[in-house]
């Protein structure tokens, strides 16, 4: 991501932390919200523009600039370790869950059955782990970028696996907010491809959805879990039926 990016990045982040949308700062740029959605998409920003977005946020353009490089100092992935760490207590592994869903300390404990003292043990932990800054009147601090992820083969997603993913499809997918779909077909590498990045596209809006529910009270929003994989696959019932190559 280059340094413009990064800054643009900085301000959209800044704006949803503020409840901004581009409706609200339209009349204050002297632009259409249309306007201020095409600015924001292609990136076109001249320096007064920037400067201008800046200000509306109460900052100047240097400021605005430090936190685009603070964010990009957050951590994109723990190491092997941390994350054996992380799974090696389920209290553990739910405080993470909580804060990285922007849970406040009160929301966990009025949640769950973790007391107060418990609970600041666990987010000290997940502060030496680097997850989180726990600030004063234990507030917490997010310190992972937009793009963290969890190890490919960790021990968060081996956890997975092997604890939550049964669990997760036990059901009919059958309520109005439940989806579930399997498709299987032949595709080219040119096809494969194509169909990685559209992948990355939805995580990616998967992760401005969850941005945009934080304006929500805590109430009215509900964990949701989306799944996507996809492998050269077939079933070992056809693959037993394949005939031997040929000897030559």
């Amino acid at each position: 991501m280059g340094e413009l990016d990064q800054i643009i990045a900085a301000a959209k982040a800044e704006l949803k932390a503020r409840g901004l949308t581009y409706r609200d700062v339209a009349p204050r740029m002297g632009l259409s919200e249309a306007s201020v959605k095409r600015l924001f998409a292609s990136r076109r920003f001249t320096a007064e523009r920037l400067i201008q977005v800046a200000n509306l946020l109460g900052l100047t353009l240097a400021e605005l600039a430090e936190r685009a490089d603070q964010s990009q100092r957050r951590i994109r992935r723990l190491t092997e370790a941390q994350e054996r760490e992380l799974v090696s207590s389920h209290k553990l592994i739910l405080v993470a869950a909580c804060v990285l869903n922007h849970w406040r300390l009160a929301d966990i404990t009025g949640t769950y059955r973790i007391s107060e003292t418990e609970a600041i043990r666990m987010l000290v932990k997940l502060d030496r782990l680097g997850l989180i800054a726990l600030q004063p009147g234990n507030r917490i601090r997010l310190n992972v970028a937009q793009d963290f992820e969890w190890l490919p083969d960790g021990p968060i997603r081996r956890f997975f696996r092997s604890h939550w993913l049964a669990d997760f499809h036990d059901s009919d997918f059958s309520r109005e907010e439940e989806e579930a779909v399997f498709l299987h077909g032949m595709l080219t590498p040119v096809a494969l491809a194509a169909l990685r990045e559209d992948i990355r596209r939805l995580r990616q809006r998967f992760a401005e959805h969850v941005a945009d529910s934080l304006k929500a009270p805590r109430a009215q929003r509900a964990g949701t879990g989306l799944m996507l994989s996809m492998r050269e696959w077939e079933p070992q019932e056809f693959t037993a039926l394949r005939r031997k190559p040929a000897a030559d």
